[in-house]
This record gives C-alpha cells, structure tokens and sequence, in this order.
C-alpha cells in the first residue's frame, strides 16, 4: 500500500511545503462553516441525551466523559476528537454518535487536556484514564462491560492506535490519523506540542516494532491531503508486515471532514465498519 505513495517524502520537502501538506482548513474550503454547524447540531443531541454528559474521570477541566445510552446493555464504542492535539473539543463531535446508536452502540465521547497544557505523553495518558474509568462505570452506566472499541478522527485516529493497548479496548478504528510524529514535529503544528525526537518516537505507532494485536480499521478519504493518505497506507503496511489484524480502505472522494459523513450515516461506510469491529470481537 505504501509504495502508491513511494515519491512522496516529507523531509526533501520545505517548511512551507509540509506546513500546507498538514493544513486541512486551508486545503478544504469551507472546513469552518462544516465545524461550526456540527457543533450546532451536537449542541441538539447533548439535550435529548443529557442524562450522563460531563462524566469527571480525571482532575483536570477536559478529564471529561459523554455517554449516549443507545439502548441497555449494548456495546460501547468510545470516539475521540481531532484538533491536532490542540484544538476543538467532544462537545463538537456528538451528532456523530447518531450512526452507531441507530444501531443500538452506546456511545462515548472523551475529552482530553490540549497541547500546550498538556503533552502528548500526558495526552495519552488521559485517554488510557478515561478508558480505566469506563471499564469500571459502564455497568452502572447500563452499558456491556466486556470492552469497548475505540474510534477517532484525526488526531483523535492517532490516540485510537495508542488506545490499542489498553486492556479494556477490543479494537480500533481510526479514522485521517497520523502515525508517524516525526513530520509532526518537524512542521507549524509542533509550536505547541513540544515534541522533541524521544517523546515524538515513544507516541509513534508506525515506529513501534508490531503492536496490539487487536483489529484495526484504517481509513482515509480519497480527497484529503497526500501527506495524510500516507500516514494510514503506510500505518496499514506497518501492521500487516507484522501480522497483526488490520484494513485499510480509502472513502472514495470524501476530503478530511466530509469523511465523517460516513459515521454520521446509519448506512455509511464506517458505521458499518463499526458494526464489523464488535461482530468480530464479540463473546
């Protein structure tokens, strides 16, 4: 899969050619008028689903878990947000949920401290706590206490691959992640996130020898940025050279934030997806 991507290397790029090879809002028009509707929207269902919202699984503001009851007893599935590890919030991505839960999957939404506040070290310590408070609260919660999947987008695809390894996780899918740090940390975005070559390696599933082997689904859309799309072709590459359960699928010309359309969907491609991951994973 990677070699569809063999002429295209970061580092013989310039600062400004791999600061715009990263930049989603300047490379889809309109990106903030799609955000801002999303966060009006999931404004909606936080009131229709506000029995469980701003669940505190840790001490600091973001340490923060929503839980949408789909139905008692089901499964869970955990999303996390995107934002390059420094931006947007859980509270945007709530109308997300509406494709699992039309499939009667609970869902999750975490909130984690943002870089500069936080590193990514702590950053994904967050969200392993977050996952340690909803293995032990889902049965009070009235969800299936016999493991999640976790999901993301984004950034949020990257701490799904890092989420990979927590006990209580049964499989991922990650959603226009990054794998690899090191471009990260050589572009605009590690202003904040501080990332010098130790952290940005230890955070780095492609640079990790194997990993969990636990399923994972890997997707990308057709129509984002090439740096992108070859951080999950080259991710799926990695794990399949190492055996371990993985898919890779690129959605046919959807671009960084219209791809989410395929969870909000009941019938879209990653719903579906979703569904695969628990059937799979399920007893």
């Amino acid at each position: 899969m990677s070699t569809l991507f063999s002429a295209l290397d970061w580092r013989s790029m310039s600062q400004e050619e791999r600061d715009l090879g990263l930049n989603n809002g300047v490379a889809v028009k309109g990106s903030v008028e799609m955000v801002g509707g999303c966060e009006q929207r999931s404004g909606e269902m936080r009131r229709r689903y506000g029995e469980h919202i701003d669940l505190r699984y840790g001490p600091r503001e973001r340490n923060r878990i929503d839980f949408l009851k789909a139905r008692e007893n089901a499964p869970t599935l955990l999303f996390i947000h995107g934002g390059y590890w420094q931006a947007r919030a859980k509270e945007v991505f709530t109308i997300f949920a509406e494709g699992p839960m039309a499939h009667g999957i609970n869902v999750a939404l975490i909130g984690y401290t943002l870089a500069p506040d936080a590193t990514l070290d702590e950053i994904v310590a967050e969200i392993h706590a977050g996952i340690d408070f909803l293995g032990r609260e889902l049965p009070a919660l009235g969800g299936d206490a016999s493991g999640i999947v976790a999901s993301g987008w984004s950034a949020g695809g990257h701490l799904t691959a890092m989420a990979l390894s927590h006990p209580k996780v049964r499989a991922g899918m990650a959603i226009s992640g990054i794998y690899d740090l090191e471009l990260i940390r050589h572009s605009y975005l590690n202003v904040k996130l501080g990332l010098d070559e130790a952290m940005s390696r230890r955070n780095s599933p492609m640079m990790q020898a194997g990993g969990p082997p636990k399923p994972l689904s890997l997707v990308v859309g057709s129509a984002e940025l090439p740096l992108l799309r070859k951080q999950t072709a080259d991710f799926a590459g990695h794990r399949a050279k190492f055996g371990l359960p993985v898919t890779y699928e690129e959605i046919p010309g959807a671009n960084h934030f219209t791809i989410l359309e395929e969870l909000l969907s009941p019938a879209g491609r990653i719903t579906t997806l979703i569904r695969q991951l628990f059937e799979r994973t399920a007893g």
